[in-house]
């Protein structure tokens, strides 16, 4: 703290035009580089939990059962909690009861009790990464609805691309009273 007048240990006046905390006294601090401090940490949170969630889906995807079209798909779903649940799709001869990883991932987490979804990453060798289908995008909408959906191709897995569930199915089917929002991929009663 800096007072006007002289200092004690030595007996020249003191200049209070600036403060320990490196402003000038009645001037209100910059808080910008605080606030792109704080934004750059985020991003770095952010791409630190991609790598995370898209490495587990790799991983899934190893135990893929596609024996009929060698399509190997693995999928990680993030809880709200930090886990990480892990799918992969499963394949029938009879190619309708096929599950895709994205709803294997799901599932498994529903059926462990699990509520709340922040991310769902998928991985498959596919250009640009592979698109959850029709059935999966539906699920998702009433199960986690404001989950980010990362996909990403297994040969360039740090090429991710984002969506928000909303912009996935912008009109998804929903139980009555519950809305899909597009602007802000947000469910809304």
């Amino acid at each position: 703290m800096c007072w006007p007048g002289r200092s004690r240990s030595n007996n020249r006046r003191r200049d209070c035009s600036q403060t320990s905390r490196g402003f000038t006294a009645g001037k209100i601090p910059n808080p910008e580089p605080r606030v792109k401090n704080e934004e750059k940490g985020r991003a770095f949170l952010r791409r630190r939990r991609q790598d995370r969630l898209i490495t587990a889906a790799r991983e899934a995807r190893q135990r893929a059962v596609a024996r009929r079209s060698g399509f190997k798909v693995g999928a990680a779903l993030l809880t709200a909690r930090g886990e990480i649940i892990t799918g992969a799709n499963v394949e029938s001869a009879s190619y309708g009861l096929t599950c895709c990883a994205e709803r294997v991932a799901l599932f498994k987490a529903l059926t462990e009790g699990k509520a709340r979804f922040v991310a769902l990453g998928v991985v498959a060798r596919s250009p640009g990464g592979p698109m959850p289908c029709g059935a999966c995008r539906q699920l998702l909408a009433e199960y986690a609805p404001e989950a980010a959906v990362w996909v990403a191709d297994s040969r360039r897995p740090k090429q991710i691309r984002e969506f928000t569930v909303a912009e996935l199915l912008p009109a998804a089917f929903l139980d009555a009273g519950k809305k899909i929002v597009v602007e802000t991929g947000r469910a809304r009663k």
